[in-house]
């Protein structure tokens, strides 16, 4: 599976969130630029370094006009474990039978000491305003990932 291509409207999407409220694409369509990240497992190290940054960020995504949301195969109930852990200030949707990872292309093949299986490619995609995919990071650095976007919302986005 190939991720979608820049330009496009960015793949629909309807997932509940760590409070089980529902929350799509379409509701920021016309109003804010999205950040979508997909990543493997709540309460990991990797995940944790990346989600803390984006939490200590979250005044500079407001201020570039932008939400954030992750995205994991976790359940609610992991997501609310993960956010009240660590503080984090941001929503986390659950897409358990990863639908939606298929739909932007980070399912797939993965490798860990030695062992193959399917799980989640950490990536990120930024939608601009429009619902159209602006960007795509696959090769991501939980540790300066939020500093990564920013930095490029503010090259190329109002």
């Amino acid at each position: 599976m190939a991720f979608p291509k820049l330009g496009n409207l960015a793949p629909a999407f309807t997932l509940t969130n760590q409070d089980g409220r529902k929350v799509s694409l379409k509701d920021f369509r016309g109003k804010k630029n999205l950040v979508l990240y997909f990543y493997p497992k709540a309460l990991t190290p990797g995940c944790t370094t990346q989600a803390c940054g984006i939490r200590d960020s979250i005044d500079q995504f407001a201020k570039a006009d932008t939400v954030v949301l992750g995205i994991s195969p976790d359940p609610e109930s992991k997501l609310q474990k993960f956010i009240d852990k660590h503080g984090l200030n941001f929503d986390l949707l659950a897409d358990e039978d990863h639908k939606i990872a298929d739909k932007y292309g980070c399912w797939g093949l993965k490798k860990f000491m030695g062992r193959e299986y399917m799980g989640l490619l950490r990536t990120t995609f930024i939608i601009d305003r429009q619902g159209r995919l602006r960007h795509i990071i696959d090769k991501v650095k939980t540790k300066s990932h939020h500093d990564d976007v920013l930095s490029w919302i503010g090259d190329n986005l109002e």
